[in-house]
């Protein structure tokens, strides 16, 4: 499994990189704070259902979640459904609001 940190991550959207960047968190949480990401709760990915995202498989999709250890259990998921280039943000949403505050 591929991964990255949030400040690589940050570097990409700061350089104004298009980003497939997909959340796994809870509505309640992605409500609370997101970076813009499509939301896709865990519990959704395990059951099959990503059909808000299949047309993804081929590309480089960035999964994030509070810790970076849902994010790492989505990406299982979605490479054993054939996605070929999925990259765990690692630290998740905890590290971004460290890194960047306000």
């Amino acid at each position: 499994m591929k991964t990255i940190d949030v400040q690589a991550l940050n570097e990409k959207i700061k350089a104004g990189e298009t980003l497939n960047l997909v959340d796994v968190r809870e509505p309640a949480e992605h409500s609370e704070f997101n970076i813009g990401g499509i939301l896709l709760p865990l519990g959704d990915i395990r059951v099959g259902d990503t059909e808000s995202i299949d047309h993804l498989k081929e590309q480089e999709v960035f999964l994030y979640c509070r810790s970076g250890n849902r994010s790492g259990q989505a990406a299982m998921v979605l490479e054993s459904l054939g996605f070929t280039n999925v990259i765990n943000v690692t630290g998740g949403m905890l590290s971004w609001r460290d890194s960047f505050p306000g």
